[in-house]
């Protein structure tokens, strides 16, 4: 079906103005479809031609004003509407399918108990999945909604409820006017809690079998929820103005949570029902707050065209960081971002997919998908964070309440809210929004220093690089800090110039003083760069890195030294080194968590095979040693539990806690830990499918039935292989997550050989399993499927030949192309390594 585009978007938004959506959804009728009626009232240009969008199963009826219009005329999704006039009543009724996808009306039925569940996501262009619209950001309007619904079951949605005048019938209040991917509703047997703040109501959803896991916790949902609306209620002016404010974690859903006004769905995800780590909270806490950043940003002021994504998910991610470090027990927040998020987004930024903050185009909303990626989240947050650290706080949201003032309920462009913010600043944004937002690429800030004979720096500065490809020089504001073994820190700001000669700015304040210790440039992580320590800071690292006090310092400095060997510059062994020398004393766990995945992805892919045993063993030594002198219960102990799992190849040791032997204390073994525990039996070979069987009749509930299916694709047997590959290139009946979890669990690194068929059958086989499936669950099916272990000249070979081919789609497309790269960066890094180079 054709992606609507930016030239037709615009024509369509000069053509017509929508006033409203009535909508009714009866939901009580068997079988895998739903009965939609819509009428749409609509102003538009007299004589004018245009079109709405629907992708229906059966097209039941159309009338346009007066006249019925023959459902024959659909086209693909495209219902051609002719003659218009002034003013306009369209009305569309069919036969609508559920989805097993997350997307459109997505159908879930409980393993844990039968029960069925339903939810609406109509992002980014699937509100015509539901019912016939104008599907496209710009041409919001009020929904009025009701639903029919079989008669045990509860119904939420945007609006609030205004009426029951039957038993299964729900009718709602108009909404504000919303853009059409903010629809949502949910429907069946839910789990309610119900609150209050500030004269907002709130809400919270959840299926039945969760039912105790988010009573367990529906105090800290709250407690963080009435937190994060009394301060950004002091950031704003304009208070929330959506009326309720209800947050339903949903089952199989793709994204982390969606901002539909009034109604937010979360994944379930969220609603932990073993043991997790406060990092794990975090999370919770900053996906709330950023999901209510967007009730500002994206819902109340809306981009125009996904061009302006960056407006929505930049400003989210930036204020949720903020808001839940200023206004929870979360203050560690901006090193989680430093850790975690920002090094997804200087991934994405290197890639040959790389891409302006702010695109100057996105010709349809099929391309606009793929940018939903570590650069429209997390570079765009990292840059507004160093657009507040350049014009100053107060400045920056006087901008922003202008622009929220000015475009309420509205629509507007990145000019629109640079004209706001240099009002407010007195600060011409021109040129650093050319520099910062429209250009592609991370620059390095590299520490160059010299000593005299008597141990003093005659020469210290910060010299700014970039990509021969972008070679691009933006103005930061940074941080400098010198870390001494027995002295205070010294830390002082200092403005790089993109104009200074070679991009080299002196630190002059450093010149004659002792040259002890390590200099840290970007301390306090005000922008978005990677850093480089000079060679004796670099030396002094695994000294003084466990004795910091500091858990964001740590963080940028750990992150140094990953990117360094993800760059080749140094060997992974260094890495390993310094978690054996670091770790054990870390406590900071998002810390201890994020160098255990990060650097577990460089020793599986860039160390050979014997190497990459020897590393696993310091890591796991590592692991004993954290957990030895965690406190018995704590998130630091669960962190190190779960390393050590994951990197042991002591298949006794995993036994005997599986049975409940020698577990240390305060350790729980749930159901989260023994799946854990079994998945690397499994990949190790020391359980099989019995074992599978028995945990999953043990823990009968959806994660459970993830779990198994990732574990069954884990199994070292050829059979089990045949049929995991058989589910990954041609299964539609499966859910999104049970596929998935089938596509994580297929390659291991210990299975090289017995895998090696399969990586020249993704190349030839994944361009029509993309096909099979919608754009998100086939992108995520395509990377997660993707042959990473496969380091070799051929595998980049049959991916090149993929990507000669005019028949992918654009999510494949990308996602080869991307990961290809993670592939050459590996082939590099081994081959230094075998130089003795890196």
């Amino acid at each position: 079906m054709p992606s609507l585009t930016r030239v037709e978007a615009t024509a369509r938004a000069a053509l017509i103005t929508v006033e409203s959506y009535q909508v009714d959804l009866d939901l009580t009728g068997a079988g895998e479809r739903f009965r939609s009626t819509v009428t749409i009232r609509f102003r538009a240009t007299p004589g004018a031609e245009t079109f709405a969008e629907v992708k229906p199963v059966t097209l039941l009826g159309v009338r346009l004003n007066d006249r019925d219009l023959d459902p024959a005329l659909l086209d693909d999704n495209r219902l051609p509407l002719t003659g218009l006039a002034a003013d306009n009543t369209l009305t569309v009724s069919a036969e609508m399918a559920y989805s097993n996808t997350g997307e459109g009306m997505h159908r879930f039925v409980d393993p844990a108990d039968g029960e069925t569940y339903l939810y609406a996501m109509s992002f980014l262009d699937d509100v015509q999945r539901i019912f016939a619209a104008f599907d496209q950001p710009d041409l919001k309007a009020p929904v009025t909604l009701s639903v029919t619904a079989p008669p045990e079951w509860t119904v939420a949605a945007n609006g609030q409820l205004a009426d029951r005048p039957a038993p299964g019938r729900w009718e709602f209040a108009p909404t504000e006017p919303l853009a059409t991917y903010f629809f949502t509703l949910i429907a069946g047997p839910w789990h309610v809690r119900h609150d209050e703040h500030d004269g907002i109501p709130l809400g919270l959803y959840c299926r039945r079998s969760l039912a105790a896991h988010l009573d367990a916790d529906a105090d800290e949902i709250f407690t963080v929820t009435r937190q994060c609306f009394d301060r950004f209620h002091q950031l704003f002016a304009e208070r929330y103005p959506f009326g309720k404010y209800d947050q339903a974690f949903m089952p199989e859903f793709n994204a982390g949570a969606m901002e539909n006004p009034g109604l937010v769905t979360l994944r379930d995800d969220y609603v932990f029902r073993s043991a997790v780590t406060d990092s794990q909270r975090e999370l919770r806490a900053t996906t709330i707050a950023h999901e209510m950043a967007h009730m500002w940003f994206g819902d109340l002021v809306t981009m125009r065209w996904w061009d302006d994504l960056w407006l929505n998910e930049s400003f989210a991610e930036y204020l949720g960081t903020r808001v839940t470090a200023e206004a929870t027990r979360f203050d560690q927040a901006w090193t989680t971002f430093a850790m975690r998020r920002k090094a997804w987004g200087y991934a994405a930024d290197q890639r040959p997919s790389t891409h302006p903050v702010a695109p100057d185009e996105v010709t349809d909303a099929a391309q606009a998908l793929l940018n939903f990626d570590g650069i429209s989240y997390a570079k765009g947050a990292s840059v507004l964070r160093q657009l507040v650290a350049w014009v100053g706080d107060d400045a920056f949201l006087a901008g922003l309440n202008a622009h929220f003032a000015k475009h309420r309920f509205g629509n507007a462009t990145l000019t629109d809210l640079l004209e706001s913010l240099s009002t407010a600043s007195g600060r011409d944004l021109a040129d650093w929004a050319a520099r910062w937002l429209r250009r592609p690429q991370v620059n390095t800030l590299r520490m160059v220093t010299a000593v005299d004979a008597a141990g003093r720096w005659t020469d210290a500065a910060v010299v700014q690089t970039a990509p021969e490809a972008y070679p691009v020089l933006r103005p930061h504001r940074i941080g400098v800090a010198r870390y001494a073994p027995d002295a205070p820190v010294h830390r002082f700001e200092v403005d790089l110039d993109p104009e200074a000669d070679q991009g080299r700015t002196g630190l002059s304040e450093l010149i004659g003083q002792p040259a002890t210790g390590l200099l840290l440039p970007n301390a306090g992580d005000l922008t978005f760069a990677k850093i480089r320590l000079d060679p004796a800071s670099a030396d002094a690292v695994p000294m003084l890195l466990p004795g910091l006090d500091d858990p964001l310092a740590r963080a940028l400095l750990w992150g140094e030294a990953l990117d360094a060997a993800t760059d080749g510059e140094r060997p992974v062994a260094s890495v390993v080194s310094l978690i054996a020398a670091a770790l054990p004393a870390e406590t900071e766990v998002i810390i201890a968590e994020d160098v255990l995945t990060l650097s577990r992805n460089l020793v599986d892919r860039y160390l050979e095979p014997l190497a990459r045993d020897a590393a696993l063993l310091r890591i796991g030594e590592a692991c004993a040693a954290l957990l030895a002198g965690a406190p018995a219960g704590e998130s630091l102990q669960l962190a190190a539990a779960r390393g050590l799992i994951g990197a042991t190849a002591d298949a006794g040791l995993l036994a005997r806690w599986l049975a409940g032997d020698g577990v240390p204390e305060g350790l729980a073994v749930d159901a989260d830990l023994r799946w854990a525990l079994l998945r690397r039996l499994v990949v190790l070979g020391a359980a099989g499918e019995p074992e599978i069987a028995a945990e999953a009749a043990a823990d009968r509930s959806a994660t459970g039935a993830e779990r198994a299916a990732s574990c069954r694709a884990a199994l070292p047997d050829a059979d089990a292989k045949r049929a995991a590959w058989e589910i990954i290139t041609s299964n539609t009946e499966l859910s999104n997550r049970l596929v998935e979890a089938t596509a994580e669990g297929f390659w291991q690194p210990e299975q090289a050989e017995l895998t090696a068929g399969y990586v020249e059958r993704y190349f030839a086989e994944m361009p029509a399993a993309a096909r099979l499936r919608t754009p998100w669950t086939a992108d995520r099916v395509a990377t997660l499927a993707f042959p990473r272990y496969a380091v070799a000249q051929s595998t980049r070979d049959l991916a090149a030949a993929l990507l000669a081919r005019d028949d992918l789609t654009p999510g494949l497309r990308r996602r080869v192309v991307d990961l290809d790269d993670d592939l050459r960066r590996a082939l590099v890094a081994r081959t230094a390594v075998a130089a003795g180079t890196a």
